[in-house]
């Protein structure tokens, strides 16, 4: 069978593998993979990587359709598409992925394939968490007078989260190093924040009880008593990372707040509403085509190969990057 190249998880690192070749059956799309994402998500992985579990990560890519099973309805060869798989699967740092179709959708037009990969995973996330979760409706303008305050908004899922939000019609706040304000405004953050302790502009100078929502895209453990505070009753707090100790959401009962975690791989790893999930990033898609999310992208790399791999990674994990760091075949 014919041999195709891989990105696969190393001592540490990421190095290079080979692999046969498959083809598509059932629901799924075999995909030639253009470009790519790297999420803290990757990383993890590759730091915590045991003998036996999934050595070909990667959660975002983008491609071209070159081969469908006998089930596929919605795709044919020679789409481009674009999608964020899931963990129990070989993920898109190889030549060639499978991938099923109710996890994909059409790739942006308005998009190069660099710019369209740094959307899926944190589109999915966002949108979850936004419309989901904090049951905001999704549709333009239909929140006017709600409030959100994003934790750590100038990462790739903030990024997203802010415009979405204020598409929606959503009073946007979110924290940020003051030398990222500018990146705030222009991705739709109508008030930033100084993650900083004591600035004039930051958490703790802005009154109770405004937001009607909460999204942390950091560790929440030193946040919690401060935006059980700032949240309105009834209102929601949510995460995405998970925490090195128990988070003691008694500090909600007063204020009958909802706490919410957001995972985008749950989906497809319970078989739950899989198909929402293309059909988010369709939405996502028809949104960037008319100009209502901006690019997201800060940099990409040339070349899908090991070294631009681990690259990107020491970058991501400096913890300080805005927006998404893609890579390019």
């Amino acid at each position: 069978m014919t041999k195709i190249e891989t990105v696969e998880i190393g001592r540490n690192k990421f190095v290079v593998g080979q692999k046969e070749s498959e083809t598509a059956q059932g629901h799924d799309l075999l995909v030639e993979v253009l470009a790519v994402s790297l999420n803290p998500v990757d990383l993890k992985h590759v730091e915590s990587y045991q003998s036996g579990n999934q050595k070909i990560v990667g959660y975002d890519g983008v491609g071209t359709v070159i081969g469908i099973g006998e089930q596929v309805t919605n795709f044919q060869v020679g789409d481009q598409v674009y999608y964020a798989g899931t963990t129990t699967r070989a993920g898109s740092f190889q030549a060639e992925q499978l991938v099923d179709e109710r996890l994909v959708a059409k790739k942006p037009a308005q998009l190069a394939a660099a710019e369209a990969a740094a959307f899926p995973l944190v589109s999915l996330t966002a949108y979850e968490l936004l419309f989901e979760k904090f049951n905001f409706i999704p549709q333009a303008g239909a929140n006017k007078g709600r409030s959100v305050l994003l934790i750590n908004g100038a990462g790739g899922v903030g990024s997203v989260a802010s415009q979405l939000a204020k598409w929606a019609g959503l009073t946007v706040y979110a924290t940020a190093s003051p030398k990222n304000f500018t990146w705030l405004t222009q991705h739709g953050v109508d008030v930033p924040v100084d993650y900083h302790a004591g600035q004039p502009n930051s958490l703790q100078q802005l009154a109770d009880d405004q937001f009607d929502a909460i999204a942390v895209f950091y560790n929440i453990e030193s946040y919690l008593p401060r935006l059980v505070q700032l949240a309105k009753p009834f209102g929601h707090i949510g995460t995405i990372v998970g925490t090195q100790k128990p988070v003691d959401i008694a500090l909600l009962k007063n204020k009958a707040l909802s706490f919410d975690w957001e995972f985008m791989f749950t989906k497809a790893r319970e078989q739950y509403r899989m198909a929402s999930q293309g059909q988010i990033l369709s939405q996502v898609a028809e949104l960037i085509n008319s100009g209502e999310l901006k690019s997201i992208k800060t940099k990409t790399y040339s070349g899908l190969n090991a070294a631009n791999l681990n690259t990107a990674s020491k970058l991501i994990a400096t913890g300080h990057t805005v927006g998404k760091v893609t890579l390019t075949v």
